[in-house]
């Protein structure tokens, strides 16, 4: 009897760690959510994605306008200048059609 709950604890752990496996994750670390950009400086999107629940490439967007197809898993996009004020940049992933898959991330920024 003690086996078996010990089997099916594994069971659970093991099935749980594949369910996490497969989650699409976006990470964005620059800007910072709440970043203040200098109007006068370029300035860099760096992200981290993790491919999983269909997805197969992201896009990034700011202010809800598509900016960029983004197919590697690291890396980094030059932001064009932006108008004073507030702004938000979001990634959303998306699947091999460009349909987003409801994974996204988004900060929100202040041009200065």
């Amino acid at each position: 009897m003690y086996s078996l709950s010990i089997l099916r604890l594994a069971l659970i752990v093991f099935f749980s760690s594949l369910a996490m496996a497969n989650q699409a994750k976006i990470e964005i670390s620059s800007p910072l959510d709440k970043a203040k950009i200098d109007i006068k400086k370029e300035s860099q999107l760096i992200y981290n994605l993790t491919l999983g629940n269909g997805a197969d490439h992201a896009h990034a967007y700011i202010d809800s306008k598509e900016i960029a197809i983004l197919r590697k898993m690291k890396g980094s996009y030059t932001l064009a200048p932006m108008l004073p004020g507030a702004h938000v940049i979001c990634i959303k992933m998306v699947n091999k059609n460009h349909t987003p898959i409801g994974v996204d991330r988004c900060i929100s920024v202040t041009v200065e």
